[in-house]
């Protein structure tokens, strides 16, 4: 597998496809595409570490609330992930380290800002691993 993620254009918002050898790989890249529509991942240095914790009934709703959950820490405290460590992956729970670091003015140039993870042209799909295609509300 050659790419991490992709981005996905939309007519109003956009998105990314994230694949992953297994589902861990693939929710950590796409918290990784996600952050790459928002700032170059390159400038992002790993000077904070963030345990996540995100719960749900469904895989779909994982991956919708994982996505919104680091939505939320950029929002609420200016943080910029750029590297995802699944822990745990079972049972509708989601457990993680995000490594990353404040927004620095000075250094990262932000993109674009994304409101929201939607569950518009949602899918998840299983071949030789997983491939996310997830839609942001910019």
């Amino acid at each position: 597998m050659s790419a991490r993620f992709e981005v996905l254009e939309h007519t109003a918002d956009i998105g990314i496809i994230a694949h992953g050898s297994d589902l861990k790989e693939a929710f950590a890249n796409a918290g990784a595409g996600l952050f790459s529509l928002m700032v170059d991942l390159g400038s992002v240095m790993e000077t904070v570490e963030r345990e996540i914790k995100v719960e749900a009934p469904e895989l779909e709703s994982l991956l919708v609330d994982w996505l919104n959950e680091l939505i939320y820490l950029f929002d609420a405290e200016h943080l910029l992930f750029s590297r995802f460590e699944i822990m745990e992956l079972d049972g509708g729970r989601l457990r993680a380290r995000a490594f990353g670091e404040p927004v620095d003015p000075k250094r990262h140039e932000i993109r674009m800002g994304v409101k929201a993870t939607t569950y518009h042209q949602l899918r998840i799909e299983k071949d030789h691993g997983y491939k996310f295609q997830v839609i942001f509300d910019i």
